[in-house]
């Protein structure tokens, strides 16, 4: 997979998420390669379930991988430990999809914002942390009469913007944006998404954006992959991937954007069949059940295959064309 002339600030080798259950392994995560480079928004996209935000805890040690490596600017954070762990917190944090479960019921906003503040010993209480949450709260456009205030007192869009200043507050070089916008509704979405992006500009921040909506992720992506069942299956820039989809999966996703008008060349792909079960994968293309162009080749496995410049693919036709 080519990759920038500099080292990437994130790189996925491998990656692999196993999780135990009654019925047997369930492969959440089974083979992942990505890169991101310094400054850039990687678009995470795919159906619920897909391993999409298993894959963002992977990344900032949230959750232990089963096999791979997380390299950041080269090191493998699932290899440190608990010193270096927590100074690996202060360069990446995440923002989590449900504001109000993220957020402790107990705590006011001051103190859920201010308590990474504290834990890291780079403030005591007293006026200095207060001054320092209220820049933070500016950052993240919350009025400074909230700081008193608990998250059962605030809409869901105050609770997201309380999530995204807590995250903000040891300075991280690099967010995971775990569906941040998809329990807000879309007046709201459309301003927490250009509070990202104005973050990004002044802060040098560096981006996994994770979502389920592509209408979402391609206004804010500089790249964008498309997993599904544990596997990316497209990758390339979001302009590319949104206007000369290769996956039939990615084609199905594209076909269910919104538009103001609807021809007949954009007509809506609806996709038949169940998805596989993740503690049994087929050893054959996974989304060979579902797929609307399947052929008798498909029948094998297939990997993820640079098939234009800098755009990938996994799919047996692709391969052929």
């Amino acid at each position: 997979m080519a990759e920038s002339i500099q080292e990437p600030l994130v790189k996925l080798v491998d990656l692999h998420k196993e999780f135990k259950t009654k019925q047997g392994t369930l492969h959440a995560v089974d083979g992942v390669n990505l890169f991101i480079n310094q400054g850039e928004t990687l678009g995470l996209v795919g159906e619920s379930g897909c391993g999409k935000s298993t894959t963002g805890r992977l990344l900032v040690r949230l959750l232990d991988a089963t096999s791979g490596q997380v390299l950041f600017r080269g090191t493998d954070v699932q290899s440190l430990k608990r010193k270096e762990l927590k100074e690996f917190a202060r360069a990446a944090q995440i923002v989590f999809q449900d504001p109000y479960s993220s957020l402790d019921p107990r705590m006011s906003v001051a103190e859920i914002i201010g308590e990474a503040l504290l834990v890291h010993k780079l403030y005591t209480k007293g006026k200095a942390l207060r001054q320092k949450v209220e820049s933070l709260m500016d950052y993240a456009g919350i009025a400074s009469r909230l700081i008193n205030s608990y998250p059962h007192e605030l809409d869901g869009g105050r609770r997201q913007r309380v999530g995204i200043a807590r995250a903000l507050a040891l300075e991280p070089e690099f967010l995971v944006l775990d569906e941040p916008v998809s329990a807000l509704d879309v007046s709201i979405q459309a301003q927490i998404l250009n509070l990202f992006e104005e973050l990004q500009d002044e802060l040098k921040l560096t981006y996994l954006f994770i979502a389920h909506d592509l209408s979402v992720v391609k206004h804010i992506s500089d790249r964008i992959a498309v997993m599904y069942m544990g596997q990316i299956v497209e990758l390339g820039e979001a302009d590319e991937v949104i206007h000369n989809p290769l996956h039939p999966y990615t084609e199905a996703l594209v076909s269910a954007i919104p538009r103001m008008t609807r021809s007949a060349e954009h007509q809506r792909i609806i996709l038949e069949g169940d998805v596989p079960s993740p503690i049994n994968p087929p050893s054959i293309c996974r989304f060979y059940g579902r797929c609307p162009v399947r052929q008798d080749m498909c029948r094998r496995p297939v990997e993820l295959l640079e098939v234009e410049p800098n755009h990938y693919v996994r799919c047996v036709l692709r391969e052929t064309a």
